[in-house]
């Protein structure tokens, strides 16, 4: 470990080989960190942190700081980081509380700076919050979705995989995967095709999620009557399967069509 003696730490959290802590950097008792993080200058790792290998946490960011939730009662619990995830400037990220017990981060993701993520929050892999997003408490983030800058998310909404969202969105639907969406109030606005291609989708696997979704918001069908023509008319896919089983297990209800 590679610390420097003007940060806190404390002598019982366990610190990972080839750590570096920069001056100032406050690690608490019940801390775990793994091997190759860098803990940058200001940072504050409070107890209930348990950070992956290969993290880098910038200056001024707080990691497992209590919920901000009045039914918290002290309950011991956890704000978990995967690997290879930075958190950068003044990010906050809540432990849980008694309702799921942790708030975890999953591993590739990146926090960019001001962004906030509240207890008992579930973001999975290769996420990306941009600037000064604000996500409430139990909020769940599939795989390789990305929240633009300055989007405020609703307490228990579930974003799905390869998502992109516009910058400044309020967010208080479920946001079924493969989507796009922005516009002001927000709505569906196409697939995310540039996401998809990155990662390696095929063209036949856009066209069939492209129709899928022109069934659902576009022939002027209800969700009941889209899903069972969904059902009918589409051979099982993961990609179909997918999207159906989001609709079907949403339980605030999935973010409306264009107006357009």
């Amino acid at each position: 470990m590679n610390a420097h003696p003007l940060a806190v730490i404390h002598p019982e959290a366990k610190i990972g080989q080839n750590v570096t802590i920069d001056p100032f950097a406050v690690i608490e008792k019940d801390v775990v960190i793994g091997d190759n993080c860098h803990i940058y200058s200001h940072a504050v790792i409070l107890d209930g942190a348990r950070i992956g290998n290969n993290c880098r946490i910038f200056s001024g960011a707080v990691i497992a700081g209590i919920p901000q939730d009045l039914k918290f009662a002290g309950e011991i619990t956890t704000a978990e980081i995967g690997n290879d995830t930075t958190i950068r400037e003044c990010v906050t990220v809540n432990r849980g509380t008694k309702a799921k017990g942790k708030t975890i981060v999953g591993n590739h993701c990146l926090l960019m700076a001001y962004s906030h993520i509240a207890h008992d929050c579930l973001l999975k892999d290769h996420v990306i919050i941009g600037n000064a997003c604000q996500i409430a408490g139990e909020v769940f983030i599939d795989d390789y979705a990305i929240v633009s800058g300055g989007v405020l998310v609703h307490q228990f909404t579930r974003i799905s995989k390869h998502v992109m969202i516009q910058g400044g969105s309020r967010v208080g639907k479920d946001i079924p995967p493969y989507t796009l969406i922005g516009r002001e109030p927000i709505c569906y606005a196409g697939i995310n095709i540039v996401g998809l291609r990155r990662r390696g989708f095929s063209n036949d696997q856009i066209f069939l999620i492209q129709d899928i979704y022109r069934t659902l918001y576009t022939r002027g069908l209800n969700n009941s009557d889209a899903i069972n023509c969904i059902e009918t008319e589409y051979e099982s896919s993961e990609e179909r399967n997918l999207i159906l089983d989001f609709i079907k297990t949403s339980e605030r209800g999935i973010v409306r069509g264009s107006m357009d």
